[in-house]
């Protein structure tokens, strides 16, 4: 048998008041994609939880408000090989799974990025803003780490043993930033691959929906940048 042939995948989609978003996100993966959907309900004050298990996915209670607390709960009930994290309001394809576990299973990366910038951006997908956000903070990886990359988006692939060693302490927005750094420091091979990124299904972004949203999630993703600099060690 291959390796990639026993390699799992679980998919992990943190999701806050995504109740509208949720149905028709779950319906478009594709059959035997990935080995087990877990989607962390972060404090939802409306259906999220009801729809995910009726699309069959896994839920995992998060109170603890914050992106990175809702990844790490996904994380910890999470038994496959390969780690795929993936927003849950629509805004990327499910089966572009596909895409960003190949390089981990065929031993040609560690992370996996799907960068928005270099893929399909559907027109009013991503506001000035949020570009603005992304590109400022891509440029400080560059120049601060050596990390070559064009996006932080979310939508990402890991190797699971990997990410156990990290260490992953974020519990904010500057959860993929942190994983981004401390996968370089450990001299782990980081790849971007081309990812679709449409508008999200129903509702209003909590990050790119507002100036103040962008600014709040920027800001907290530049103080974790700077502070692994500072700090210059793993963890």
């Amino acid at each position: 048998m291959s390796r990639a042939a026993r390699i799992t995948v679980s998919l992990i989609v943190p999701a806050l008041n995504e109740a509208d978003c949720l149905g028709p996100l779950l319906a478009e993966i594709p059959s035997g994609l990935v080995d087990e959907v877990i989607v962390v309900d972060n404090g939802s004050t409306d259906e999220t939880a009801a729809v995910a298990r009726a699309a069959g996915a896994q839920v995992v209670m998060e109170l603890h408000r914050g992106y990175g607390a809702a990844c790490r709960a996904g994380v910890a009930a999470a038994t496959g090989d390969i780690l795929v994290f993936m927003d849950g309001d629509g805004s990327f394809a499910p089966a572009e799974c596909a895409a960003l576990v190949a390089p981990i299973a065929a031993g040609a990366a560690d992370l996996v990025l799907g960068t928005r910038l270099q893929g399909g951006l559907t027109p009013g997908a991503m506001p000035l803003h949020q570009r603005w956000g992304n590109r400022v903070v891509a440029g400080l990886l560059r120049m601060l780490y050596g990390v070559q990359v064009s996006d932080l988006g979310p939508y990402r692939a890991i190797r699971r043993d990997l990410l156990q060693t990290l260490d992953m302490q974020e519990m904010t927005y500057g959860w993929p930033v942190e994983m981004m750094v401390k996968t370089a420091r450990r001299g782990g091979v980081l790849v971007e691959i081309p990812v679709t990124y449409r508008p999200r299904m129903a509702g209003v972004s909590k990050v790119g929906g507002s100036i103040k949203g962008t600014l709040l999630a920027t800001w907290r993703i530049l103080c974790v940048t700077f502070r692994h600099a500072r700090d210059g060690q793993i963890t």
